[in-house]
């Protein structure tokens, strides 16, 4: 009888334990191999999470390296007005949050398509061929993808100017013009990464229940219909996840890709400059950690509340497809 009741209060701690640290200790013993696996998830994120928490004070300070963090002297938010009367923060707020829906949108619709297109093909060899050759591109540093753009693009030998030249054309200077880049730096993006988000979505349809594209087969459906009344859809539940993990880092700018394309080009900050390249500049250059801290910690802000606002949207919409 003791044994039952024992086992009971293990298989069933929140049920017979109202003490919640208790409880906690109870999951912990009962969950111990689970605990295990998370062990290094959980040690990587306080290292690098939590540890650092106490750096945000430096956003309300102005740093001295004499005085150290806790000895300069506290500036309240003088840091922060900085900043939105400069009129900085739009600027970089607004480049970097264009970008990322656009590296959202269009990297989703394209990885979507080229799973589908991946997984319509009915050559094995060929199948793989294809899927290793679009991932390549994923491997490639960011610094030799500006080697490789500079080179493209360089307004003196080229790749794209050596052409246009041989056919009669004028140079094209793209870096000393910043309207073009917006759509330059999309286009780069979506290479690099294309063939890696859409492994995600081709293992989301293999997911799909076989037996209901057979179904449809036999009921005459082509392979448009498939693709439009089963794979899509099928593909929601996975679309969202992402979505909502994409938006969490909606304010944080790929600092690799746009350093190493753009590098220090003043001429094109008014299209190309985000927040980390701003933060880079102002801690590496102009040595002002207390600027750069407030823009970090108002990246990280941001980037919460709407974290938060689209997943209780979402959860309100259908709580199943919610994070939390």
């Amino acid at each position: 009888m003791k044994k039952s009741k024992q086992s009971e209060l293990v298989l069933h701690p929140k049920k017979k334990v109202k003490n919640p640290i208790k409880r906690f200790f109870i999951n912990l013993v009962h969950y111990r191999v689970l605990t295990l696996m998370c062990i290094p998830a959980m040690v990587f994120f306080f290292m690098f999470s939590y540890m650092p928490l106490p750096g945000i004070y430096v956003a309300f300070i102005n740093y001295s390296y004499s005085k150290g963090i806790f000895g300069s002297k506290f500036v309240g938010l003088d840091n922060f007005k900085f900043l939105f009367t400069s009129g900085k923060i739009a600027m970089l707020t607004r480049n970097t949050i264009l970008y990322n829906v656009a590296f959202i949108i269009l990297g989703n619709l394209l990885a979507i398509f080229m799973a589908i297109l991946l997984n319509e093909l009915r050559s094995k060899y060929f199948k793989k061929v294809s899927q290793t050759m679009m991932f390549l591109p994923y491997f490639i540093s960011h610094v030799l993808v500006g080697f490789l753009v500079y080179n493209m693009l360089n307004y003196d030998y080229g790749f794209v100017n050596t052409i246009l030249v041989n056919l009669g054309f004028e140079r094209w200077g793209p870096y000393s013009d910043a309207k073009v880049w917006p759509v330059l730096i999309i286009i780069i993006f979506l290479w690099q990464v294309t063939g890696y988000n859409s492994v995600v979505y081709f293992a989301a349809i293999m997911g799909i229940d076989a037996e209901i594209i057979e179904a449809a087969r036999v009921d005459g459906a082509n392979g448009f219909q498939k693709i439009f009344y089963i794979i899509i859809p099928g593909l929601k539940q996975t679309v969202i996840i992402l979505f909502l993990f994409a938006l969490g880092g909606i304010v944080k700018g790929n600092f690799g890709l746009f350093y190493n394309i753009i590098g220090q080009n003043s001429m094109l900050f008014s299209t190309t400059d985000i927040i980390e390249t701003y933060v880079y500049r102002a801690t590496i250059n102009d040595f002002n950690f207390s600027t750069a801290s407030a823009v970090g910690l108002y990246q990280s802000l941001f980037g919460f509340v709407l974290v938060l606002t689209s997943n209780w949207v979402i959860r309100k919409l259908n709580p199943d497809y919610s994070l939390f």
